[in-house]
């Protein structure tokens, strides 16, 4: 059974954003009331936040598909919609994410560091928020917008200051558990470890982390064995200490050639060139091991590293190497740039950024994309003429229609708005959408309005009466 999983597939969902509620207010004596839909309430996020009590992505492994809840929608007596409540989903600290391409998109390291994986809907407006001077008792209200869907790759980087690496059975666990506190599972066979271990290691005042990385073998770079899967939690790493094998048993191998082959697989890999190294003999308590240790030091140390011998079992020169990898460490660490505060930085748009785009395609399609456009058509209800004339003054005042002509589009050609996968479709009319005379005046209701004076009414009633004469002597019978 699965026990330690440090990379996942995690399919996230925000909450769709609650609609907007179209209400008119009825009481006893008021009958213009007037409108009083709310708004409907935003849809939950999708947080992935660092948890310290977190080590593992094993139960993202089980449950790859979360979701947050939806906003509720709006009520009359200009009562708005309960916001969707928001997923937090803890995460082990070292957690990367990526998009499908393999891009970063967060780099999660530090308690309480988080990370918005997906962006609950916005709630449709209500018609008590829609309503103006000019339209007075609106009969629609906007809908809400769907969240997010993203899919993500999470990929556990062990956040530590030190690396053990090395041949299976070299005797990092051992190691790693006579230095710290870490109670790694410890056998006379290869590939014990199956998973990284952390243990923390207290010399003088500085106080830093050790990780034991399962057992690298020739060809681990391209996959053979655990160690590919297993490499890239030494990235954080600052230092790598070489873990020698003095006492194996398989003719083949010694000292010298084990760390050709682990530093061939480092620099395959990538990206470990410029860690300091530590050379660590182990297993001298046995008297080959000794005499081995002593014959291969001079090479070692001819070669520019910094070489201690060690016996996990016997206690032998472990504090020698916990101080050395202290010193080392606290170099690191004084090296990196201080975190500079928080700023916040400012890019306003250029002058003649309209917000949206107008494209020619081959087949003759008009496509229109931006978010503000693609947001509108997002919450119009097209079951509702006045929803949709409400659409057209705004894409009107936006100047998507000027954009159209500018770009050549005649009535009746075809324009969409949005993306191809999802993009509403229309056959454009200059004569309907241009200052939206038509449709500008829907939602207007003159109950609202001042009583006109006597003489302004008679007048009205006469040049109403006139147009329809010139009407009906205008008109040609058959």
């Amino acid at each position: 059974m699965t026990t330690f999983v440090d990379r996942v597939e995690l399919h996230v969902a925000a909450g769709n954003g609650g609609h907007g509620c179209a209400s008119v207010h009825r009481e006893k004596f008021k009958p213009l009331g007037g409108p009083d839909g709310g708004n409907g309430g935003r849809g939950g996020d999708v947080i992935l936040t660092v948890d310290q009590s977190v080590t593992t992505l094993l139960e993202y492994h089980h449950s790859p598909h979360r979701k947050a809840t939806n906003g509720k929608p709006g009520e009359g007596g200009n009562r708005s919609g309960k916001d969707g409540q928001d997923l937090v989903l803890p995460v082990p600290d070292g957690t990367v994410v990526l998009d499908k391409a393999g891009n970063v998109l967060a780099d999660l390291v530090g308690h309480g560091t988080s990370y918005v994986a997906a962006q609950g809907g916005r709630g449709g407006l209500g018609n008590a928020a829609l309503a103006s001077a000019r339209r007075k008792a609106p009969g629609f209200a906007l809908l809400g917008e769907p969240g997010d869907l993203q899919d993500v790759q999470l990929e556990l980087k062990t956040v530590a200051d030190v690396a053990l690496v090395g041949y299976p059975s070299a005797g990092k666990s051992s190691l790693i558990s006579v230095l710290s506190a870490a109670k790694p599972k410890i056998a006379d066979y290869p590939f014990t470890t199956l998973v990284p271990n952390l243990g923390v290691v207290t010399a003088g005042s500085t106080v830093y982390t050790v990780a034991d990385v399962p057992g690298l073998i020739p060809g681990a770079s391209q996959g053979k064995g655990l160690g590919l899967e297993f490499l890239r939690h030494v990235e954080r790493c600052s230092v790598l200490v070489h873990v020698l094998d003095t006492a194996t048993l398989e003719s083949e191998r010694d000292p010298l050639s084990d760390l050709d082959v682990i530093e061939a697989e480092l620099r395959e890999y990538g990206g470990l060139d410029n860690r300091p190294r530590i050379v660590v003999l182990n297993k001298i308590d046995v008297p080959d091991g000794k005499d081995l240790a002593e014959m291969v030091r001079p090479d070692l140390e001819a070669r520019g590293y910094r070489v201690f011998e060690v016996s996990a079992v016997a206690h032998t020169g472990l504090k020698e190497l916990s101080f050395a990898l202290a010193e080392l460490v606290a170099k690191a660490r004084a090296a990196r740039p201080k975190e500079e505060a928080t700023r916040i930085v400012i890019r306003p748009k250029a002058v003649d950024d309209a917000g949206f785009t107008v494209t020619r395609e081959e087949d003759g399609l008009f496509r229109v994309r931006g978010e503000k456009p693609e947001r509108w058509v997002r919450q119009t209800d097209f079951n509702n003429d006045e929803a949709v004339g409400y659409l057209a003054d705004r894409l009107n005042r936006l100047g998507v229609e000027e954009r159209l002509v500018k770009a050549g589009a005649r009535g009746g050609d075809g324009v969409a708005i949005g993306p191809e996968d999802n993009a509403v479709v229309f056959d454009w009319e200059p004569s309907v959408t241009a200052g939206a005379e038509m449709l500008g005046r829907r939602g207007e209701d003159h109950r609202f309005e001042a009583p006109r004076p006597a003489a302004q009414r008679r007048r009205d009633r006469e040049a109403e009466r006139d147009e329809a004469q010139q009407e009906f002597d205008g008109f040609e019978p058959f």
